[in-house]
């Protein structure tokens, strides 16, 4: 078993027991750019196909179908340098502890890298001692001290999200539509509506205008209304207009 060149990480969960935590973690390790997953001795022999598991992956069922079913932890560590731990250090001695921001920004600087196995244990008792041993590290997720549980797939997503940035991230892609801004013509006919308006209202008296509309126009041009705004805008004057064309505004 050798982790993909592309994708020097693989993700361990030993002895789990929900399917809907495997599901979520193909999801999590997915949104993050990783592919490699191996089960060590799940409780269901058939877990990646259960109903729960492949709802639970929400499109991640290609991570699904390449995951690896594997005895022993020692299986599932064949071709990983740098095994991580989510666990405490046993209380005798164990592996360093990182903590995920830090620690995961220098191993990743190392050259040459190393191929990187993330080892989750069982939901109810986490790692065996005895699992921790063959680990390089563990990793503690800083939490809040009244109250740090967290579910596996969270774990997974948390982990797998500060690998991803320590490696360098993806880029964020800004979403930009298309926008259709107001030309000159759809400006002077939305001043020629207010104006109309205005003047309905009361509030424009046409033989003193004074500024009026040239500030209006110097507004909406400083505004950069876009082509749809213009139309509320002009649907407004419209209403007004309306308005004070109905025989029940003279009452």
């Amino acid at each position: 078993m050798t982790a993909c060149s592309a994708d020097p990480t693989r993700f361990i969960l030993v002895d789990t027991s929900h399917p809907g935590n495997v599901g979520a973690t193909a999801r999590a390790m997915k949104v993050m750019g990783f592919s490699e997953l191996v089960l060590v001795r799940p409780r269901f022999a058939d877990v990646l196909i259960q109903e729960e598991t492949v709802a639970m992956a929400s499109g991640a069922a290609d991570i699904l179908v390449r995951a690896k079913v594997v005895d022993t932890l020692a299986e599932a560590l064949e071709g990983v340098t740098y095994a991580i731990g989510t666990a405490m250090t046993p209380r005798d001695f164990g592996p360093p502890t990182l903590t995920p921001r830090d620690g995961l920004a220098q191993l990743a600087s190392r050259k040459p890298p190393h191929t990187v196995g993330f080892v989750f244990g069982s939901e109810r008792y986490g790692m065996s001692n005895e699992d921790v041993y063959r680990c390089h590290a563990v990793i503690s997720i800083p939490t809040n001290p009244s109250y740090g549980s967290l579910n596996l797939s969270q774990a997974v997503q948390v982990l797998a999200y500060e690998w991803r940035q320590a490696l360098g991230g993806f880029p964020v892609e800004p979403r930009t539509p298309a926008v259709e801004l107001a030309d000159g013509r759809s400006v002077q006919g939305l001043l020629d509506h207010w104006q109309q308006a205005l003047v309905a209202l009361g509030f424009l008296n046409p033989a003193s205008p004074k500024k009026l509309i040239p500030r209006l126009n110097q507004l909406i041009n400083r505004a950069q209304l876009r082509q749809e705004e213009i139309h509320i805008l002009r649907g407004v004057a419209k209403a007004i207009l309306d308005k004070s064309r109905s025989p029940s505004s003279d009452n």
